[in-house]
């Protein structure tokens, strides 16, 4: 159990556990797996480094760098790291506001804020994020990123100067400049498209970005049509990733510090969703803790060597799967591979059509906005699950997911108090002092015995009901029979406490009837037990009604519920 605790990465352990034939049947297949996921990772990976507003090649150094790293080091057998649609956008307004260094800068502290969320086990905050959240983030991400493409998909030309940062800008941009499409481009665009959704039902093999790509090289060059290449606008480099400390500063670390934060919360929640989703393809459990101490090792490493943030890459972990990759070796080989395409194969990206990236992430963006989960949440959640996603989804588009989570976090937490504090009640109990009542198997009490019963936990979004509970004139002894509180919170302490005072003027003593154990710190801690009287406190209410006929001496004349 000590061993669990640490931080480890899941290789080393795969590695000491497994027989040296195991490994020899297992790393080859790895390899294979490792190559097939490069050609995947190709192709979005250069997508992708343009989408974030950098060059191709540095889409390139990230799954190069921060893919190894991440294997190396993290908690999962199958996942494979690099960019992503989902740090386009934000990756691209950093780097258009802020430059390269501002970009260094937030993702160095995103990095340090994954170690230190790995180093303290926060590895569960997955499941602190509710599904609407989650879905509606992501489809406004989906979203966003298919509104940034539009451009090169259609060939448009934008005057010197347009604003092209928020996504409100690329749409006013797109309105504004519809009259300069270029026919040739939109072909190239709508080819490469059909490319990318019919290839997978014909050979699914064979990666269909990939075959995108040819059928745009080949449609440009073979035609020789009017439209731009990743070579007008990029000077490809094919050199080797190299170390770059920029010149960073306690202001521009300040500055980045809301970027940097949401680059890891993207990069925790995007890393861990793949890890779940990669173990219910092979029936295997990820470290979730190691998983993020190796993210953010893994993309502090990116950026000095030129990258940009990476996280988990569900679809190329699932080609992974698919190609039978069950270790990180798989995720190594894929980073080694690219290094061979980036030093003998970089500067044919440059014949690359513009509108055929554009139709990658066109299609990475239906991908990943999870039409069909949205729509079937819209029509099955409540109203209040409903307006949490259509508001995350909203936000995250018009304004950025900082902003979009923290309000969808804070509806969620609204709706869940309002929610547990309905199924929370506070009950006296009846008399029946009809000797023909047919209710029976009823507790016989003193009349100056009162009882009330709670369930459900104490907070502040219930204290209120226990100021409804009252006394008679003849009550002596008030007893709360709290068997069915799993909690409580200093608010339902002070509840607790009010409810003493208002008993202590009218002549009433408090008896507490199986406190659980929570409730009962919190009380001690609160001194709470001391004032009320530690003999006050009985184990069941059958004890504690013995207890109130002890103090007053009498009989018991009427039945109660």
């Amino acid at each position: 159990m000590q061993q669990r605790d640490k931080i480890k990465p899941i290789l080393f352990s795969i590695i000491k556990h497994s027989s040296p034939e195991e490994l020899k049947r297992q790393i080859p297949r790895d390899i294979v797996a490792g190559i097939v996921v490069a050609i995947v990772a190709l192709p979005l990976s250069i997508a992708l480094g343009i989408a974030s507003g950098v060059s191709p090649e540095q889409g390139l150094y990230t799954a190069i760098v921060a893919g190894f790293l991440i294997a190396f080091l993290g908690g999962s057998r199958v996942q494979i790291s690099g960019p992503t649609a989902a740090f386009a956008t934000i990756v691209a307004g950093i780097v258009a506001t802020d430059g390269m260094d501002g970009l260094i800068a937030a993702t160095i502290i995103a990095g340090i804020l994954l170690i230190l969320m790995g180093l303290f086990k926060l590895g569960a905050i997955i499941r602190f994020v509710p599904f609407t959240i989650t879905t509606g983030f992501t489809a406004g991400i989906a979203v966003t990123l298919a509104i940034g493409q539009l451009k090169d998909f259609l060939g448009l030309t934008y005057p010197a100067g347009t604003a092209t940062v928020e996504t409100v800008d690329k749409v006013a941009a797109l309105a504004g400049n519809i009259a300069t499409v270029n026919a040739q481009a939109c072909i190239v665009g709508l080819v490469c498209l059909a490319v990318l959704f019919l290839w997978p039902r014909l050979v699914p093999r064979v990666p269909s970005s990939l075959m995108a790509l040819f059928a745009g090289v080949a449609l440009v060059s073979g035609f020789d049509l009017d439209v731009l290449t990743i070579g007008d606008l990029y000077a490809i480099n094919s050199g080797l990733p190299e170390f770059h400390l920029p010149q960073l500063s306690f202001a521009l670390f300040r500055d980045q510090l809301a970027n940097g934060a949401t680059i890891a919360i993207l990069a925790a929640i995007e890393s861990l969703l793949s890890c779940v989703v990669a173990d219910s393809m092979i029936s295997s459990h990820h470290r979730a803790n190691d998983e993020l101490v190796a993210q953010g090792i893994g993309n502090i490493a990116s950026v000095l060597f030129g990258g940009i943030p990476a996280t988990g890459a569900i679809a190329r972990t699932a080609a992974n799967v698919k190609a039978g990759g069950r270790t990180p070796i798989a995720g190594m080989v894929h980073a080694l591979v690219l290094v061979a395409v980036l030093a003998f194969l970089m500067p044919y990206a440059a014949l690359i059509p513009m509108p055929a990236i554009a139709a990658i992430l066109l299609y990475v963006a239906y991908n990943m906005c999870g039409w069909r989960n949205f729509a079937h949440l819209c029509q099955t959640a409540s109203k209040g699950a409903v307006a949490t996603l259509l508001l995350t989804f909203a936000l995250t588009i018009v304004f950025d997911l900082v902003i979009a989570i923290a309000a969808g976090m804070l509806i969620t937490m609204v709706l869940f108090m309002k929610m547990v504090s309905e199924e929370t009640e506070v009950k006296g109990w009846k008399y029946y002092g009809d000797e023909n009542s047919e209710v029976t198997h009823l507790r016989e009490l003193p009349k100056s015995v009162r009882v009330y019963e709670i369930n459900g936990p104490m907070f502040f979004g219930m204290t209120e009901r226990i100021a409804d509970i009252s006394v008679k004139d003849f009550t002596r002894y008030l007893i709360i029979r709290m068997r069915g509180v799993p909690s409580l919170d200093a608010t339902g302490m002070n509840a607790l406490e009010n409810l003493y005072e208002y008993c202590s003027a009218h002549g009433v003593s408090l008896i507490f009837s199986h406190v659980n154990e929570q409730p009962m710190k919190t009380m001690r801690r609160a001194s709470f037990v001391d004032l009320v009287g530690e003999e006050h406190f009985r184990a069941s209410i059958d004890d504690a009604i013995a207890h109130a006929r002890d103090l007053l001496g009498e009989g018991a004349p009427a039945a109660t519920e």
